[in-house]
């Protein structure tokens, strides 16, 4: 048994037909349905129906299941060496919060893999708690996400803060004709807040407490763009991240005057990770890509 004799397997399975599944592995029909014929002999257990129609025996799922992770641990040996040999290659998975991956990762993820073309960046959007226990299981290289998270087990590595911007309704009775916001004109509003899970919540809620206003409670939005959408139809006002500024004629985006109410974004890692090279580099894009839009003077070394 070898590990291309499992690769075999796994296509079988997902393309339930010997043809097919011979296709994908670039190999002729009998070579695959031999290979696996010796696999069962192998085995000692039939994997496979055959029949007008391919059908996976219950013994043939459990294996083709396990044969997958036999072959992403195989690939992550692969992947080892490889990163060893050139800490710019091989696969980095990402993980980003959803408050962050739809504004920031068209700004800086074309300019990394431009410089570094055999770095294979893999995205994974999840709210922070998701995050954390990928990156302490193992699933996940790097995290982009709001600091400071609830544990001392990683390491931080800053990039930028970045600035909330007091979105309300254009033609707002209170806001329409304000130019820069201060905490006083939050006090008595109704804010309008993500739900529980996403950690922009507990940082906007906290500027709003500040302020004196209260989160308006019909509402808890499940994105961003949901809670755009209601501000836009005049139902509330928020605040909006920065780099999530959009250009709709039914929104005023208002900046709020020094002190400016920050959330500082930054990446997280496992303490000893050797790929610690290739994070250096996506802080480095990811700071030159939202300067031009935030400035300097956000930017956190």
């Amino acid at each position: 048994m070898n590990l291309r004799d499992l690769e075999y397997l796994v296509a079988l399975d997902e393309e339930q037909h010997f043809h097919r599944a011979a296709e994908r592995c670039f190999v002729s029909q009998p070579t695959l349905s031999g290979q696996i014929k010796k696999l069962e002999e192998t085995l000692g257990v039939m994997l496979v129906e055959r029949g007008r129609q391919v059908r996976m025996t219950e013994a043939g799922r459990l294996v083709a299941a396990q044969a997958r992770r036999v072959l992403t641990e195989a690939r992550g040996v692969k992947e080892i060496a490889t990163t060893f040999r050139d800490p710019m290659a091989g696969r980095l998975q990402l993980g980003v919060i959803p408050t962050i991956a739809p504004y920031l990762l068209p700004l800086f993820v074309p300019r990394l893999h431009k410089r570094h073309p055999r770095l294979q960046l893999f995205l994974h959007e999840h709210q922070t708690s998701v995050l954390l226990d990928k990156l302490r299981n193992g699933d996940l290289d790097l995290l982009l996400l709001a600091l400071p998270v609830e544990t001392d087990e990683f390491e931080e590595i800053n990039l930028y803060q970045e600035p909330f911007l007091l979105s309300v309704p254009t033609g707002h009775p209170d806001l329409a004709k304000v130019k820069a916001a201060g905490l006083e004109h939050l006090h008595g509003q109704e804010v309008l807040l993500l739900a529980e899970g996403h950690c922009l919540r507990g940082q906007a809620l906290d500027v709003c407490l500040l302020g004196g206003a209260s989160e308006y409670s019909g509402f808890r939005g499940t994105s961003l763009e949901t809670v755009r959408q209601m501000v836009a139809e005049g139902i509330g006002i928020t605040l909006m991240p920065q780099l999530a500024q959009g250009k709709e004629k039914t929104i005023r985006y208002i900046p709020f005057a020094d002190p400016v109410p920050t959330r500082r974004i930054g990446l997280l890692h496992r303490s000893g990770s050797y790929r610690t090279e290739a994070f250096a580099a996506v802080a480095q894009a990811v700071r030159e890509a939202v300067a031009p839009v935030l400035g300097e003077r956000w930017i956190v070394e």
